[in-house]
């Protein structure tokens, strides 16, 4: 693991994003609550936020951290048929929540196809990618500039 001893603690934010694309039945079927394993996106938001407090078991070498916050949004794409993801993960800490806010979406995604695919096999998982991050040495990024 990288040493974070020496660093300042800071203010960490990092949001990212990803979509599951599926056919409009599956959303339909999700929107009115008829889905074999129940409250899909429920389920899936809350499977996100324990994914992302798990990152440092999953991902070799990330550090254990003491997340202050983690939310997980899922909406349905206003256009084409599938879902959006979105989470934020904060803390004050010495080293970045990037990798949490990606477990999170990941997990999120993950999640959805899981209690979706006897509806439908054939749902992409697609775009997860870190959208911002605020904090520490080497200061803020949003993707695009």
């Amino acid at each position: 693991m990288v040493d974070v001893g020496d660093k300042a603690p800071s203010r960490r934010i990092a949001v990212a994003e990803g979509q599951v694309d599926c056919a409009p039945e599956t959303v339909a079927l999700v929107l009115a609550g008829e889905a074999a394993k129940g409250a899909v996106i429920a389920t899936a938001e809350v499977a996100g936020v324990m994914g992302a407090k798990r990152t440092s078991d999953l991902i070799p070498l990330c550090h254990p951290l003491g997340l202050e916050s983690v939310t997980v949004r899922i909406t349905p794409r206003t256009e084409g048929a599938g879902f959006y993801i979105r989470a934020e993960a904060r803390l004050t800490g010495t080293t970045g929540v990037e990798m949490e806010a990606l477990t999170a979406v990941s997990i999120a995604c993950l999640t959805l196809y899981d209690m979706l695919k006897a509806a439908d096999k054939g749902m992409v998982i697609r775009d997860i990618r870190l959208l911002s991050k605020t904090g520490g040495k080497s200061g803020d990024w949003t993707a695009g500039t």
